[in-house]
């Protein structure tokens, strides 16, 4: 009987030992890129909806790419100089980033936008 008042508290040990072994395997640091993107007026919405999702289906295809977000512009502050859409991809060493930028599947997502922007920008930052 008594090893079953301790059971609860034995439980609770290994839980938070697994979570901080879990947490342990994070990179204290990522690699955050971020790619934005304006498009040229001569893009259709259909068109845009299409490199949305082509861009969106890259981390099934990418084993480097540990995150993944995307948006559209909503600042009122008017600075974005033609730029619309945000995306950032996260990943945990340079070697995964360069990974990806060879990869096939992000060779032809670059196919799939050329000539349809009007401006792009790239910026890779690591976190602190």
């Amino acid at each position: 009987m008594k090893n079953l008042k301790l059971l609860p508290l034995f439980l609770l040990i290994c839980a938070l030992s697994f979570a901080c072994c879990e947490t342990d395997k994070q990179p204290q640091k990522v690699l955050r890129h971020v790619v934005l993107f304006g498009f040229d007026s001569t893009v259709t919405a259909n068109q845009v909806k299409e490199i949305e999702e082509a861009f969106q289906a890259l981390p099934q295809q990418i084993e480097e790419i540990k995150g993944y977000e995307w948006g559209t512009d909503c600042s009122p502050e008017g600075l974005q100089k033609g730029l619309t859409h945000c995306f950032l991809v996260t990943f945990h060493s340079e070697k995964d980033r360069d990974a990806y930028l060879i990869h096939p599947a992000h060779q032809a997502f670059g196919k799939l936008i050329n000539g349809k922007l009007s401006a792009i920008t790239v910026v890779d930052y690591w976190t602190k």
